[in-house]
C-alpha cells in the first residue's frame, strides 16, 4: 500500500513537472515583433502578430479572395541558377506552385530591398490594388517565414490599410486541400538577393 501511494506521488510530481516545462517552454518561445524588418534567418519562428495587419488562416484567405476580391501575393523567392555549374550541366528552375489566383512577387520579402526591387514591389501593388489604398492585400510565404511578415509590414509602410498576413503560408493552404496553381514571377526587373 505504501508503495502504491509513493508511486502516485511520483507520477503526480512528474505530471506537474511536464506541465510546468510545457508552459514555461511556450512562454520562452514567444517571438516578439522587431521594430524594423527581419534581415536574417528568414525561415524561423515568427511572431503571433503584425501590428496594423490582420493575421489570417487558409480558410479566411479563401473567403477574402471570394468575398472581398482580395489580392493574394506570394513572396517566396525564386530559385536562382547556381553561380557555378559543371560544364554541360543543365539547370532547370523548380516549378513554383502557389495559392490559385495569387500574384508571385519573388524577392520582395527580404529585410532590405534594392531600389529596383522596391519599385517592382510598389508598381505591382499599385496595379493589383488599382490604386485603392484600402483594397485587401494578403501576403504569404511558407509557414514560419519572415518574408511574408516583412512584405506585409512594408505594404503598410507604403500606405495600404487593409493588409492581411497569412502566416501559415502555402503549407497551411495545402493542408486544407485548397486549389494550387503553377505560378510565374510577375513581369518586371528586380534584384534577387543571394
Amino acid at each position: 500500500m505504501i508503495v502504491g501511494s509513493y508511486e502516485i506521488k511520483i507520477r503526480s510530481s512528474r505530471l506537474i513537472l511536464i506541465v510546468l516545462s510545457c508552459v514555461s517552454g511556450s512562454i520562452a518561445l514567444a517571438v516578439e515583433e522587431p521594430a524594423g524588418y527581419r534581415i536574417e534567418r528568414y525561415d524561423d519562428r515568427v511572431p503571433e502578430t503584425l501590428t496594423g495587419a490582420t493575421r489570417v488562416s487558409a480558410m479566411e484567405v479563401l473567403e477574402l479572395q471570394q468575398n472581398e476580391q482580395a489580392s493574394v501575393i506570394d513572396v517566396i523567392p525564386e530559385h536562382q541558377q547556381p553561380d557555378v555549374l559543371p560544364e554541360g550541366q543543365l539547370w532547370l528552375p523548380v516549378p513554383h506552385k502557389g495559392v490559385a489566383g495569387s500574384l508571385w512577387l519573388p524577392d520582395v520579402g527580404y529585410g532590405a530591398l534594392s531600389e529596383v526591387t522596391e519599385s517592382y514591389f510598389k508598381g505591382h501593388l499599385k496595379e493589383v490594388s488599382a490604386g485603392d489604398w484600402s483594397r485587401p492585400l494578403v501576403f504569404y510565404c511558407r509557414t514560419d517565414c519572415w518574408m511574408s511578415w516583412n512584405a506585409a509590414k512594408r505594404a503598410m509602410g507604403y500606405g495600404y490599410t487593409a493588409v492581411y498576413w497569412f502566416a501559415g503560408g502555402i503549407e497551411d493552404w495545402i493542408f486544407e486541400g485548397y486549389e494550387l496553381e503553377l505560378l510565374k514571377p510577375a513581369e518586371g526587373v528586380r534584384q534577387a538577393v543571394r
